[in-house]
């Protein structure tokens, strides 16, 4: 029980290291610990409770905790642990010491399956054991699609004599993929599945960056949707939102991977065609429009008549940003609104 005295300092001042880095109190806290320990049933009082504080707080702590000693012992873990790494109570049974430890390489070893990248992580560990005052905070990516966050800081004694390391792993999938639905939120228009206007704008900026700096052609469309009020009015908003949403699909198939698509206004649409010249960009644009217009939507028993009116133009090297050739593909879209609609305007 000696080495629970020895090392329960070290365990308390890697609360604190935890605390810094926005981890809760939890427990990296040593259980029946190592082959010094005596003979539980002469320990002291102040021993017993000490014990039995840390195996309470390990247990309860939300954290997977693994403590090794400075001989590469395992000599605490809790059952989170063994869950959160897939390791089954029979196979540590199998394995462990007659004091209780576990050889750490012997412990991992069924875990490592699930590694995703299992080089970078062997070798993280084995850089940190060369390293005992160094402390790691990282995410690991899991075969079967969890992320873990680990943390681990070594433990020292009051004169500095290494005594082990500590690790904390933490399934933080659920907040990885909140913050990806959140991502996708903020970019994605909900109703066609495109790019909203904001995300559009920005990948428009980065792709007018890179046409400059390597030289290709770059081509802008903007269309609108004729008279769709009257859509909405006549057969009903949700009529409505299905052609908005058909209608992207169709363009979907006429467009190429790497074209942006995003709705920018109500009915109103912006397409970039990278490395796309005239002549291609105006037969993507006819084709477009002939994707509509005559082929109608059906919708709830009803055919719907829609047709499209487009402004077209290309990069020049007058233009000092996306928005100088935005707003050139905006007044051929209305030149083609006052050219009677259902058709594209060059400019």
């Amino acid at each position: 029980m000696r080495g629970v005295i020895r090392f329960a300092p070290a365990i308390y001042a890697g609360f604190r290291a935890l605390q810094q880095h926005s981890y809760p109190v939890s427990g990296n806290h040593l259980d029946e610990i190592m082959h010094t320990q005596a003979n539980p049933a002469v320990a002291s009082p102040s021993v017993v409770f000490d014990r039995t504080l840390l195996k309470a707080i390990q247990e309860a702590s939300p954290d997977a905790i693994l403590v090794v000693d400075g001989q590469g012992l395992v000599v605490s873990f809790n059952q989170r642990f063994l869950d959160t790494w897939q390791i089954a109570n029979d196979y540590v049974a199998e394995h462990q010491r007659a004091d209780g430890t576990i050889v750490e390489e012997t412990l991992l070893a069924p875990a490592q399956s699930l590694l995703k990248s299992p080089e970078p992580f062997l070798a993280r560990l084995a850089q940190l054991y060369a390293s005992p005052t160094e402390a790691d905070l990282c995410e690991i990516e899991l075969t079967d699609g969890r992320v873990l966050e680990r943390h681990s800081v070594g433990l020292q004694s009051d004169d500095g004599q290494y005594l082990g390391r500590v690790w904390f792993f933490r399934d933080i999938t659920s907040h990885r993929l909140l913050e990806s639905s959140l991502r996708h939120i903020a970019c994605v228009d909900t109703l066609t599945g495109e790019m909203n206007r904001r995300h559009f704008l920005e990948c428009a900026a980065a792709e007018f960056t890179r046409a400059r700096e390597q030289q290709y052609p770059l081509a802008i469309l903007m269309i609108d949707l004729d008279h769709f009020k009257k859509v909405n009015d006549c057969y009903g908003h949700a009529a409505g939102d299905y052609v908005l949403e058909a209608t992207c699909q169709r363009w979907r198939k006429i467009l190429r991977g790497d074209d942006l698509l995003g709705r920018v206004g109500g009915e109103e649409f912006a397409i970039l065609l990278p490395r796309s010249d005239m002549v291609a960009t105006e037969t993507v644009a006819h084709r477009l429009r002939q994707s509509i217009t005559g082929k109608p939507f059906k919708s709830d028993g009803h055919e719907i008549f829609c047709s499209i009116s487009g402004g077209m133009t290309m990069l020049r090297a007058t233009d000092e940003n996306i928005k100088d050739v935005l707003l050139r593909a905006d007044d051929a879209l209305y030149r083609a609104k006052r050219a009677g609609r259902d058709c594209i305007e060059i400019l």
